[in-house]
């Protein structure tokens, strides 16, 4: 019995010598992969991966690109980067362009409601295209931006007088009306289109203003600053104190004779000197 006692203890051993081998040689094995580096896999990048590569590059070129311009950063342009019209076409169609109207009239809703008005001169001059009026359903069709203006075409489309609101500015505008403001369209159509412009801003729900003032054959070659610096230095000289001014070039905003507060609408189609 003391005899199998022994050879059973001696297989204990036996059995735990070479667990504790294997143990052993496993912590190696950990140890020397811990140690050894991983191999270095390489991909080489598919033409597919490359072509979205591109395209998220020139996405982020053409928004830099916008952003550039409605910060005025840019040097005078005349037609849009031909790789960005996708995505000035996705901004204008999408969500994004209507949320930054939105945007800019609500502050200009908060400025109008908590500014001190001093009575019967306190005034708001507003732009008309693309500032009340939206001309996208033009521009659509003449690439967003890409092809040079060409007046006679943009005439055309402004004679058919079916430019619609744009309905955040609507509601500001009624808004600046019913808080006493004197109003002031001031655009840079001609005089010849005054008709046109006013059925059109009258079945847009554009009722009310106390003047339109349009280029007349003595503004033609003035630039949109000096014309419209020129046209508020006259409201100044009547005894309007220009409280607020909403547009979407930076032409109608800048020069002399300039507005308490400029509210700037965005536009990536166009840029007017």
């Amino acid at each position: 019995m003391a005899r199998h006692g022994a050879l059973f203890a001696l297989v204990l051993l036996a059995v735990a010598g070479a667990a504790a081998g294997a143990e052993a040689e496993r912590a190696s094995e950990e140890a020397i992969q811990q140690v050894l580096p991983r191999p270095l896999v390489i991909e080489l990048p598919t033409e597919e991966r490359c072509g979205e590569r591109a395209d998220e590059d020139a996405e982020l070129r053409c928004a830099s690109w916008r952003l550039a311009g409605e910060a005025n950063n840019l040097a005078p342009w005349t037609a849009l980067p031909e790789e960005c019209v996708g995505h000035v076409r996705r901004y204008l169609t999408g969500p994004a362009y209507r949320s930054d109207l939105e945007l800019v009239a609500r502050e200009a809703s908060a400025y109008a409601r908590a500014a001190a008005r001093a009575g019967e001169t306190d005034a708001w001059v507003f732009d008309v295209d693309e500032t009340l009026l939206s001309n996208l359903p033009y521009y659509a069709q003449h690439g967003y931006g890409l092809e040079l203006f060409d007046h006679l075409e943009f005439d055309k489309w402004v004679e058919r007088g079916e430019a619609p609101a744009i309905p955040s500015s609507l509601s500001l505008y009624k808004e600046v009306r019913e808080l006493g403001f004197k109003t002031f369209l001031l655009t840079g159509r001609s005089e010849g289109h005054e008709g046109v412009t006013v059925d059109n801003l009258n079945k847009e729900g554009f009722h009310e203003w106390d003047k339109l003032i349009l280029r007349a054959p003595a503004d033609r070659k003035k630039t949109a600053t000096a014309y419209k610096s020129d046209k508020r230095k006259e409201m100044e000289a009547e005894g309007y104190k220009i409280l607020g001014n909403s547009g979407d070039q930076w032409s109608d905003l800048l020069g002399y004779s300039m507005s308490a507060r400029s509210f700037k609408l965005p536009n990536p189609m166009y840029y007017i000197p």
